[in-house]
Order: C-alpha cells, then sequence, then structure tokens
C-alpha cells in the first residue's frame, strides 16, 4: 500500500460481517472499497487503477468474493437505508417504478398486455 492511502484498523468486527471468520486480510477493507468506488465512479477499466491503490488485481479478486458472497448486495442495501433515514423516509423502500425500458416484453407476453 503506498504512502498516499492510510487504512484504520478498528479494534472490533461491525456486528454484520460477525462470524465470517478466516485468516486475516492483507489489504485494508476502506482501501480496497475506495478502489472500487474509483473504478466506478470515474468509469475506468480494472487495469486503470491509479498506482494509490492496490494492484488492479487484488482489487478485482476482492470485488469479486465480495460479489458471490453478497457483500455487494448487502453494503447497498445498508447504504441506500441510511441515506433514506438521512432523508426522514423509512429505510426500506415501498414501491418501485418499472418502465418498458427497463424491462422487455417476452415472447410469451401477450401483445395486449404490453406497453
Amino acid at each position: 500500500m503506498s504512502s498516499g492511502r492510510h487504512c484504520i484498523r478498528y479494534s472490533s468486527v461491525p456486528a454484520w460481517l460477525e462470524g465470517r471468520g478466516g485468516r486475516p486480510e492483507g489489504y485494508c477493507h476502506r482501501v480496497m472499497l475506495d478502489a472500487v468506488f474509483y473504478v466506478v465512479d470515474n468509469c475506468v477499466k480494472w487495469r486503470a487503477l491509479p498506482v494509490d491503490f492496490p494492484a488492479w488485481d487484488r482489487v478485482y479478486a476482492f470485488f469479486r468474493r465480495w460479489r458471490v458472497g453478497g457483500l455487494i448486495d448487502e453494503l447497498h442495501d445498508r447504504l441506500r437505508g441510511k441515506v433514506r433515514e438521512a432523508a426522514d423516509r423509512d429505510p426500506e423502500p415501498t414501491a418501485a417504478v418499472i418502465d418498458s425500458q427497463s424491462v422487455k416484453g417476452d415472447a410469451v407476453v401477450g401483445a395486449g398486455s404490453r406497453g
């Protein structure tokens, strides 16, 4: 890890990560999340990560493992809940809007019910 990024090690593990155990990680999760956010925010390829971050293949391996394990979805849901609570809204959305651009009609759906 370069001198530009610092990792804060917490003595306790967040409750939502309790029981996931295993060998201690070689990289700071905060730095890995920052690298993933950089890729998403700047629309760059994994290989284009700046040298401030760990090697791109290590970051991608973390992301892939977190995605397969469901941690990315869990993180997204938790962040969405925090944002909604900060806006004085129910943390869980109660409605969604789906338009014809989001869902493509299937061959089994009759033409009369599409649109």
